[in-house]
């Protein structure tokens, strides 16, 4: 085989007759059989000359063009792709009577991790870190395509990282939120057909369209060019986010006038997914149009549209699980016969790009794009806050209102409630008998019981005391990016990236639905008012005071932020005989400022109305590396880079919701990122090993959550509604990466996937708490959380597979792997290692205070081994120019039930209350737990043409 391509390399150089035409033959074959494979694009890179292979693989390419060098580039789903050099003389005739293409499994499974695996993420409510298989779905490597087809559905990220220190752009332009540093995948989710034309940069190895991050660069070319002629409909059904998928799309190629266009259209839905009550309702649009303006001009404009709606879901404690199972959510509940969950993410973000692409040279490309997306997140809950105003004789305001909280997994509903205290009585055990028999019944939101109280409410003059909030995001993002790649010689190409991102993003609560009730007042009924304060903290806005809310209005809390982002990247990298070697540079400016649009009772004047400070970061980065070529099988990589990243504007401001305070030491994140990687390529084997050093310095987190142990002579009893803000944070995480594929046979292949990590807090951050109980922030002895040394949550730092792959020459694959997880940890309550742990009301430590056992009651959890089972296969026919298939995977196949992390609750952060905690059977505020799916299967028959 490898014979016939060196001979067909060396056809390439001959020439024939004189003349301005060319003409290219060939036959594009099947590596394994050598079968011919229709349907492969072939182009001459940079120009408008394409075709595609005929039923038996042939083609044939002719036209005009310079005389020059050129990459004639095959390309076919399922198959690597393959780029051949090709020298055009006047009058070039070449014939290539067999070009190989090698088969890719991961091509063929990419679509199954695209489906719903990040969706599985983002059902769940309260986790904080997103994963990375999207864009690990890119890579041909064996560990990173177990990474994201295997690894992904218990939330392991490689290397310890999340998305957050990812870049993902879109014909060139950056799609990371400002708001969190993420990419928010559903914006383009369900665009399977348009998203394979895709380049993944690991890490922080030099890339072609940004400087990128640790955790990688993925880039979508989603120009009509650069989809491959034809169309593809398919269908879809499975077990997990949603239960169905309809997909359709046709790309037109170039045609002889200059034209190509794209479009595509998908639907996702489900009542509910694995997990009961996550109803999925998903619609995705994308057009996309170019036109050659000539052989260096052209101009694309791509349009994408996602609506979606979800339910969700959230994580669970140890008694709930026992008593409900891993598909249990407490957010929905029936209401007329059908199911409705309170917890609802809706998105509605349209984008659109216009871009435009100069070849002012053969090997030298200027492209530039300008994007607009506009629209709207939101997220629903219950609020059972609703009250009335009552004005005494004298005038002075009284508010009276509130509900129960009509979450069915509300601590006081559960067994152990009735079970706190020691030596239960017998009524003690009757009560937590019948609270157990109940919520095994039904444990669901009785949506009638709302719609009572509020009619009740409303027959005796009443506002609402239950309605659902919505919490919305509205933002307006304009970019400008420019992208340059320059052959200074055979040996040395610049690549270079200049962008501009403007944002305007309007924030606010939005009162979606009254549940029957009449109107809601809009006022804090948690507010401590007296007759000194005149009940001004309980104005959500001073400018319009008690104010009445109804369906679709504003309330709560309103402000803008604005932001800007400028960043300029060059890039060099030579190529030498033996030496790969690269240096590159990001600088980048980014500036936050919070606008309010409500004077809040508890911040008036500036505090919380109008524009805060203007927030800037300036956060330069640099990388350099190298590769070593012993010979053609054998290479060394080293890459190593200081970085700096800027804060997110979620952790910049404290509270954004009432006021403009920013947090102290607003320092940008610097990171040190060093990994050498050993490679081995051969016909039977390709083998990678990676060690990585990365160490992170100066973090900072933002946390919001209620207490009962900010033991503080300000607050009474300790119950708060806090703002934790951590700064200073430290951490390293240090690991190897091993990924091996041995061809035993043309058709079979084996592998094995080794990842070990170690990520840790390397320091005892700064922490402190705001809250509107008390003036001034509070601090807890030196001020500092005790984190050296505890782990870092996230997913397993140690995973393992073995697998094989097999692809018949009668088109169809088999594959299946077994996988291995191990030391995943629990996040840590920070609350709990501060000051605050040890301290009583009055400032001074417990009296009782034994530090033994609270080292005991401190350790960390880690949670227990697990191993998962996956298979994976498909087959496909060919019907004159149709090509059927259909492939499936099933998940998890032994219904191993796991968990894939978790977090301390830190309702309960002092040591007399968490000792409390640890000797009853059934914790009242025990650690919330996400746990995986069981078996879930996804089958997928499409029609190609």
């Amino acid at each position: 085989m490898y014979k016939f391509l060196v001979f067909g390399l060396c056809l390439l150089g001959v020439l024939c007759a004189q003349g301005q035409e060319f003409r290219i033959r060939g036959s594009v074959k099947d590596a394994t059989n050598a079968a011919g494979i229709p349907e492969v694009r072939v182009q001459l890179t940079g120009t408008s000359i394409e075709t595609t292979t005929d039923a038996s693989g042939s083609f044939e390419l002719t036209g005009e063009l310079p005389a020059g060098d050129y990459n004639l580039s095959f390309s076919a789903s399922g198959y690597f792709s393959l780029q051949l050099p090709v020298t055009l003389n006047p009058g070039s005739s070449i014939e290539l009577d067999y070009i190989p293409l090698e088969i890719d499994l991961a091509e063929a499974n990419q679509n199954l991790t695209l489906i719903s695996l990040s969706d599985l993420q983002l059902n769940n409510e309260e986790q904080r870190d997103d994963i990375l298989s999207p864009l690990l779905s890119a890579t041909n490597d064996a560990f990173g395509n177990a990474a994201a087809f295997d690894f992904s559905s218990t939330f392991f990220r490689p290397r310890g990282l999340d998305s957050q220190y990812s870049s993902v752009l879109i014909n060139g332009i950056k799609l990371n939120k400002l708001s969190t540093g993420r990419p928010q995948w559903s914006n383009w989710g369900g665009l399977n057909d348009v998203m394979r034309n895709r380049e993944f940069t690991p890490g922080i190895a030099p890339g072609d369209y940004s400087f990128g991050g640790p955790a990688g660069t993925l880039h979508f070319d989603m120009n009509a060019t650069a989809l491959g002629r034809g169309g593809r409909i398919s269908y879809a059904q499975a077990n997990r986010s949603y239960t169905g998928r309809i997909m359709a799309s046709y790309n037109s190629g170039l045609s002889q006038n200059g034209w190509a266009y794209s479009i595509l259209a998908s639907r996702r839905f489900g009542n509910e997914g694995y997990i009961e009550g996550t109803l999925y309702d998903a619609n995705s649009f994308f057009a996309a149009v170019e036109k050659q303006l000539s052989e260096t001009h052209s101009l694309n404009l791509t349009a994408i549209y996602t609506p979606n709606h979800r339910g969700r879901s959230t994580a669970l404690t140890q008694e709930v699980l026992d008593l409900k199972g891993n598909q249990y959510n407490p957010n929905w509940g029936y209401q007329d016969g059908k199911i409705r969950n309170a917890r609802l993410r809706e998105i509605d973000e349209p984008l659109v790009i216009l871009s435009h692409h100069w070849k002012f040279s053969p090997r030298n490309t200027l492209t530039s794009s300008v994007a607009y997306q506009w629209g709207k997140t939101s997220n629903s809950r219950i609020d059972n806050t609703g009250s009335t105003l009552f004005k005494t004789e004298n005038g002075t305001a009284t508010f009276l209102g509130g509900a129960r909280n009509p979450a069915p997994n509300y601590y006081q509903n559960l067994p152990g409630y009735f079970l706190r205290f020691p030596n239960p009585t017998a009524a003690n055990y009757q009560n937590a008998y019948l609270a157990r028999e109940a919520f095994v019944e039904d444990g669901q939101i009785d949506w009638d019981a709302l719609y009572h109280a509020n009619r009740v409410a409303s027959e005796t003059g009443l506002n609402a005391v239950y309605v659902i909030q919505n919490d919305v995001n509205q933002d307006q993002m304009l970019q400008i990016a420019s992208i340059l790649n320059i052959d200074l010689s055979q040996k040395l190409k610049l690549t270079g990236r200049l962008s501009a991102t403007r944002l305007k993003s309007e924030n606010y609560a939005e009162l979606d639905d009254l549940l029957g009730g009449s109107v809601w007042l809009d006022i804090d009924s948690f507010a401590e008012d007296d007759a000194t304060t005149g009940g001004d903290l309980a104005q959500s806005d001073l400018q319009n005071r008690n104010r009445l809310v109804e369906e679709g209005d504003r309330y709560k809390y309103n402000y803008r932020i604005l932001a800007s982002e400028l960043q300029a990247f060059v890039q060099l990298q030579a190529t030498l005989k033996r030496i790969d070697a690269y240096a590159a540079i990001e600088l980048q400016q980014s500036r936050y400022q919070r606008e309010g649009l409500y004077e809040n009772g508890y911040y008036p004047g500036n505090r919380s109305l109008g524009k805060s400070d203007a927030v800037d970061f300036f956060t330069p980065s640099v990388k350099a590396g190298l590769t070593y070529k012993f010979n053609g099988k054998h290479f060394a990589l080293l890459n190593a880079g200081l970085l700096t990243q800027p804060l997110p504007y979620n952790t910049v401001f404290t509270n954004a919701r009432q006021n403009n305070d920013i947090i102290d030491k607003d320092s940008a994140e610097q990171i040190t990122n060093l990994d050498l990687s050993y490679i081995y390529r051969s016909p039977s084997l390709k083998l990678r090993l990676t060690g990585y050093l990365i160490d992170f310095k100066q973090g900072s987190e933002l946390s919001f959550f209620y207490t009962g142990s900010l033991q503080s002579p300000q607050i009474e009893q300790g119950n708060a509604l806090v703002q934790e803000i951590t700064t200073g944070i430290n951490r390293r995480n240090l690991g190897a990466e091993f990924g091996v594929e041995f061809k035993a046979l043309p058709t079979l292949i084996f592998k094995a996937v080794a990842a070990y990590g170690n990520y840790q807090c390397t320091s005892d951050p700064q922490v402190y708490y705001t809250t509107t109980l008390a003036q001034q922030p509070v601090v807890f002895g030196d001020g500092n959380v005790k984190l050296n040394n505890y782990h870092v949550a996230g997913g397993p730092e140690q995973a393992y597979q073995l697998g094989f792959d097999y692809r018949d020459p009668d088109f169809w694959w088999l594959g299946a792997s077994f996988n291995r997880f191990a030391d995943a940890y629990i996040d840590v309550s920070y609350l709990r290692r501060s000051g605050a742990f040890s301290t009583d009301f009055d400032g001074l430590p417990f009296n009782d205070y034994d530090p033994a056992q609270a080292r005991i009651l401190l350790q960390q959890e880690k949670i227990p081994p697990y191993n998962l089972v996956n298979l994976v296969g498909g087959k496909s026919w060919r019907v004159k120019d149709y090509t059927i298939g259909f492939f499936g995977l099933v998940n998890n196949l032994l219904n191993t039930s796991y968990k894939t992390g978790g977090f301390e609750d830190s309702r309960v952060g002092d040591y007399r209350s968490l000792l409390e905690e640890s000797n009853r059977e059934l914790p009242l505020f025990g650690n919330r737990y996400f746990t995986g799916y069981g078996t879930t299967f996804y089958v997928n028959v499409y029609v190609r043409f």
